[in-house]
């Protein structure tokens, strides 16, 4: 059973500018350990796959929150959730912390979409109550 549904959509252009500001304290402020490993190898390839990295992923947190009911308010936090890819591609959410206790929990399992596209990152979440094993 859905549990939770949340959008979010940003304006890749408002995250330069605060990277322009801030320098790499923005993504160390909103990117857990792995993601700032995959941000830092994407920004030395091409600076905008590294922006865009950012982008999708401060959107999908977003949605992540909007999802749980949440906010951005304890336990979620911005390092506490981490939007990776499977080999494959496909985006997954991984939680740790407090974060990760407290949903679990709740018995939920979530799904993440992300894309971006020229000026515009956008995600999608599906929260949803875990399916009881076999």
């Amino acid at each position: 059973m859905i549990v939770g549904i949340g959008t979010d959509i940003c304006d890749i252009r408002r995250i330069e500018a605060t990277m322009q500001r801030r320098g790499d304290r923005f993504p160390e402020r909103v990117l857990g350990p792995a993601e700032l490993q995959v941000f830092h190898a994407r920004r030395a390839r091409t600076p905008a796959r590294g922006l865009r990295y950012v982008a999708t992923r401060f959107s999908a947190k977003e949605a992540f929150s909007k999802a749980i009911g949440l906010g951005i308010r304890s336990p979620m936090t911005w390092r506490g959730c981490e939007i990776l890819n499977q080999p494959s591609g496909k985006p997954y959410i991984q939680l740790s912390g407090e974060l990760k206790t407290w949903f679990e929990a709740q018995g939920w399992v979530a799904h993440v979409t992300v894309t971006d596209e020229t000026d515009y990152a956008a995600s999608f979440v599906v929260v949803e109550t875990r399916p009881p094993a076999p």
